[in-house]
């Protein structure tokens, strides 16, 4: 057996194992914690169709533990003191799907967001919900649930969870351009003055302390970004793992900060 096979199923036996899971994750949690963690973290949400077609399961049966993943991911977080999450969870191109799995997403949204509404984890560590993308696009019933949890948690700002639903960042961008040409009109706004700040003050993200994430991560394997937070992230590290979402584990969440710890960020200079 060669070197790297024999390494690859060591790291399996490693992260399968529980005993020796906790004490790599332990490991993980002591490396990173005395080095700058990232305050904003962006997650593409990949490859929860392809879990199910794996396992020869319907499509929202993935989506259903992805759902379930996510929880998971902010408890992580909160518990690591990263002050924002944005995650992309549905987008523009993916009202496109069969109907059936579209209205199975609907309806799976709508209950997570009305569990937010009575999770207590939200309350205690104080998480400010927003939903970004084109809101107006959701059923009536999910635009209702989106009102709902965000006036209720507009007051939190110790964290920050943003769901990326019915969003594309072009989408974003033309929206931002048309609040601009409105302002302009209305004489708040000169164009001769239009500067990067002026379009990032009108960005979906604007009401975040930190709008651009540090940290992008994709999983699934697939290496590009699908359009998401593409002002935002013009100087993001990026992630991409190879596992499906529903199989995402913390110390995934942990070896990405770790990887982005250890790279240089010189912003062009």
């Amino acid at each position: 057996m060669n070197l790297q096979k024999y390494v690859s199923r060591l790291c399996r036996w490693i992260v399968c194992n529980p005993l020796t899971y906790s004490i790599y994750e332990k490991m993980l949690v002591n490396q990173i914690k005395t080095e700058t963690k990232p305050e904003h973290i962006g997650v593409i949400l990949d490859g929860n169709r392809r879990w199910a077609s794996h396992r020869f399961k319907h499509p929202w049966e993935g989506h259903q533990l992805g759902a379930d993943k996510v929880e998971a991911l902010l408890n992580w977080c909160v518990d690591l003191d990263i002050k924002a999450v944005t995650i992309y969870a549905f987008s523009m191109e993916n009202f496109q799907r069969p109907l059936k799995e579209v209205e199975e997403i609907m309806n799976l949204l709508e209950e997570r967001l009305k569990n937010l509404l009575s999770d207590e984890k939200i309350r205690k560590n104080k998480v400010q919900v927003r939903i970004i993308g084109r809101t107006p696009l959701l059923p009536k019933r999910i635009q209702d649930a989106i009102h709902r949890v965000e006036e209720a948690t507009e007051k939190y700002d110790d964290h920050y969870l943003n769901l990326a639903i019915a969003y594309g960042g072009r989408a974003e961008i033309v929206d931002a351009i048309k609040k601009i040409s409105e302002q302009i009109q209305v004489g708040t706004v000169n164009a001769a003055e239009i500067s990067e700040d002026i379009i990032e003050k009108n960005l979906y993200t604007a009401y975040l302390p930190q709008s651009e994430p540090d940290l992008i991560i994709r999983t699934s394997g697939e290496e590009r970004l699908s359009g998401f937070l593409m002002w935002q992230g013009a100087y993001s590290e990026l992630c991409f793992i190879d596992v499906f979402w529903p199989d995402f584990r913390r110390i995934d969440l942990l070896r990405a900060i770790r990887t982005y710890q250890h790279r240089k960020r010189r912003y062009g200079k």
